[in-house]
């Protein structure tokens, strides 16, 4: 590990933080937190909670594993619990597996509590539909979500933080937004993907160069849905195979490990593509909101797009970041030190400035010291 410093894999770790963590996590959380605000403002809490390296050295500080997965789940489910409107401003909706499902109902309530209208209310709870929508099925890499947290002010403005498992090799890809950052849902909208595995080929139809293959896949969506059918039957070969047999290969792993999102699909969701039908979308934005459209409807409509008709998606891994800052021998990228250093000033002015006790507050510095690698 000594070669790799900076460079952290998070395999999924099984069972609970202990209760006597948690609640020493909690009361530093809920500290920095009121610091942040009161120094800061809200938003600029969001726009951090939305950048990959001061989210990840936050969940160090307040005492979790950093090579967990639980750094996401266990950190974001702290700041949910010690967050509270009626005193920062601030909101969290939504958590892992069936909690994840209850976030459009907590964001009406939220929205009560904030005042704020029901047309902002919808808003809010469309863009947090969009946002599991299009890290599941708009990019395909491996990782279905499993996990969403949604950040929200009293002013409406909000972040998602996202992680999704690959269930084969057990790691994490977490994702960021961020409100302001979104110019569109389909179009390039992460603040960051982070994952330290890059595969050979993944769909990514957020990427700007997708931006024809997206317009192809909404005018082919339109069509008669047996007709549609016809177009699945024409490239479908007789017996399944593998996308990367049309594409080339970054490694031998790669060729070792076939992930399921690369298979052509053998069947689509036909009552959505009925409802595209009758819908008539004018744009991909519209389409991928159609309830129904999932991961192998959308690999379907993409691959008529290519095969077909010759409007190419990218197939290029979107992750741009690692969960560490980078290693010093540039791997997987090198050491980004602005970003870093700014990250480390920011959280220990906050643990510094807390209501704490000297012992937990040399604790967390300690913690966030042990974590920025030295040079």
């Amino acid at each position: 590990m000594a070669s790799r410093t900076g460079v952290a894999r998070l395999p999924l770790h099984y069972g609970v933080a202990p209760r006597w963590l948690v609640s020493r996590m909690k009361r530093l959380a809920k500290e920095m937190v009121a610091v942040i605000v009161d120094e800061y403002g809200a938003k600029e809490f969001l726009k951090r909670i939305s950048n990959p390296y001061w989210f990840q050295a936050l969940g160090c500080t307040l005492g979790y594993d950093w090579h967990s997965s639980g750094v996401t789940t266990v950190t974001t489910g702290v700041l949910r619990s010690v967050i509270k409107p009626e005193e920062v401003g601030l909101a969290v909706a939504g958590g892992k597996g069936k909690r994840s499902l209850k976030t459009p109902s907590e964001l009406g309530d939220v929205g009560t509590k904030f005042s704020l209208s029901s047309y902002r209310v919808d808003a809010l709870k469309y863009a947090s539909r969009m946002c599991a929508k299009v890290d599941n099925a708009a990019i395909q890499a491996g990782y279905p979500l499993y996990h969403h947290a949604f950040f929200l002010s009293e002013k409406g403005d909000w972040a998602v933080v996202q992680q999704g498992m690959d269930i084969r090799d057990k790691v994490a890809r977490r994702y960021h937004w961020l409100s302001s950052d979104v110019k569109s849902f389909v179009s390039e909208p992460h603040s960051a993907i982070v994952c330290d595995v890059r595969r050979g080929v993944a769909l990514d139809m957020t990427a700007r160069s997708s931006e024809e293959c997206r317009q192809t896949c909404v005018d082919v969506a339109k069509e008669k849905p047996r007709r549609i059918l016809r177009m699945m039957k024409s490239i479908r070969p007789r017996y399944q195979r593998s996308l990367l047999d049309y594409f080339p290969v970054a490694g031998e792993r790669e060729k070792e490990y076939v992930i399921d999102v690369l298979y052509m699909p053998k069947n689509v969701n036909w009552k959505a593509i009925s409802k595209v039908y009758e819908f008539q979308p004018k744009n991909y934005e519209q389409l991928l909101g159609i309830r129904g459209m999932g991961p192998a409807t959308v690999r379907g409509l993409a691959l008529i797009s290519e095969l077909i008709y010759g409007s190419k998606p990218s197939w290029k891994d979107p992750v741009k970041y690692s969960f560490a800052f980078g290693g010093k021998d540039g791997v997987p990228f090198p050491v980004k030190r602005r970003e870093m250093d700014e990250a480390t000033r920011f959280l220990s002015n906050a643990v510094k400035q807390a209501n704490l006790g000297k012992k937990e507050e040399l604790g967390a510095l300690n913690r966030l010291r042990k974590y920025v690698p030295k040079f």
